[in-house]
């Protein structure tokens, strides 16, 4: 049975990722269920996912809220197109803008985190009338073209090119190159306040704050990416919290919907006012299904989960560094909330596969030399421990 599953065609289409070296190749593992903080595949083996499938499953797996959401509006109405109103869509719209800052009144709903940036980069460029476009090195935003065009890692870029014209990036939390980038034809500086999967690096209070401050004296759209770091993940409802920012344009998804595919572009009133009839569009977007998903998820936040996640992080990180901390190897531990990369002195996926195959705990990359956790933000005191207790079983002393 596993082996007909791995040796399909699209199966193995998806590979590629794994074969270029960019995380480690999980063999012939298959996945069947998740309970919790937990995945278990086909041979009933358990893992601890410090993953959160990629950043999305923010309330685990098999949570009763979402999966009551989902069954009960699957059995009503599952789709309805966007030129009918719909109850659940109503709600859920309602909920998202009670939880978002006052001055972001607008939204779009769409699928994804791409789908969301490639949004968030059209409204920009709408309401602005301009095309250039400020990201930052070692950025992530997605793989569709317009946000590939922002990405900053050559290798997802190259053979994609030429790509969006006017794009330019600037070293993170440089102010001077910011500076200087950001002038009369800017559309939009997009920025991640952490940067994750590019090595988990925290923006600077400074760096944030110019950057808000030169796209209000000079006329372009501040664009916060918030698709990994929104919904509790780093400790607040929105990453650009800690940093008292007001962004004119912000992408959400991945938690949006608790691990339920989902995206939203969320904006002001001024953005609104320069858009047309069919100006975006989505045929997926704000469907019931991902909206019942999505008021659980908000739900779920909302009662206590996020002060929850930011003692989680607290103690994870502070157990990383009582183990790990003083290690030759590390070179050093960073992140916010449950968004956590601990940089070492040498390649990261031997460790990852190790962690895996050895200790069943799974991981991620960030860059080549960076360990990034990301656990459900419902992970457990327990849990926590048997996952530092991995790490530090697997990391040696010494590079």
């Amino acid at each position: 049975m596993v082996q007909s599953i791995v040796d399909t065609k699209f199966a193995v289409s998806n590979t590629q990722a794994y074969e270029s070296g960019v995380v480690p190749r999980r063999g012939e593992t298959v996945m069947v269920a998740g309970e919790g903080c937990w995945m278990i595949d086909s041979e009933g083996q358990r893992y601890l996912d410090l993953t959160s499938s990629q950043g999305v499953a923010m309330l685990g797996y098999g949570h009763p809220v979402l999966t009551e959401a989902i069954q009960e509006q699957a059995g009503r109405m599952h789709a309805c197109p966007n030129f009918f109103h719909n109850d659940t869509r109503a709600e859920f719209l309602s909920r998202l803008n009670s939880v978002t800052p006052d001055h972001l009144t607008r939204a779009f709903l769409g699928n994804s985190g791409a789908e969301s940036i490639d949004g968030a980069i059209k409204f920009a460029r709408l309401a602005t009338g301009r095309t250039g476009i400020v990201a930052a090195r070692n950025s992530f935003h997605g793989r569709t073209i317009g946000a590939l065009s922002i990405t900053w890692n050559p290798r997802y870029r190259r053979k994609f090119e030429p790509l969006l014209p006017d794009v330019s990036h600037v070293q993170f939390n440089n102010v001077d190159q910011l500076d200087e980038a950001v002038g009369d034809g800017t559309a939009a500086v997009v920025l991640e306040v952490v940067q994750a999967e590019g090595g988990v690096h925290v923006g600077s209070a400074e760096f944030l704050a110019a950057a808000q401050q030169l796209c209000r004296e000079r006329g372009a759209m501040l664009v916060v990416d918030e698709v990994q770091t929104g919904f509790g993940r780093t400790g607040s409802w929105f990453g650009f919290q800690h940093f008292d920012l007001e962004p004119d344009i912000v992408a959400l998804a991945k938690g949006l919907g608790g691990g339920f595919p989902m995206g939203a572009v969320v904006y002001t009133d001024e953005i609104q006012e320069s858009l047309f009839s069919g100006a975006h569009g989505s045929t997926f977007g704000g469907n019931p299904l991902a909206c019942a998903a999505g008021i659980a998820a908000l739900g779920v936040y909302e009662d206590g989960l996020i002060e929850q996640a930011e003692r989680a992080g607290r103690r994870l990180w502070e157990a990383l560094e009582a183990a790990i901390g003083s290690r030759r190897v590390v070179r050093e531990i960073r992140g916010k909330g449950l968004l956590i990369g601990v940089d070492l002195r040498t390649k990261a996926v031997p460790f990852l596969k190790t962690l895996m195959e050895e200790h069943k705990v799974l991981a991620l990359p960030a860059g080549s030399t960076v360990l990034r956790l990301l656990p459900p933000l419902t992970i457990s005191n327990e849990e926590i421990e048997m996952a530092v207790e991995a790490i530090a079983a697997t990391l040696p002393d010494s590079v």
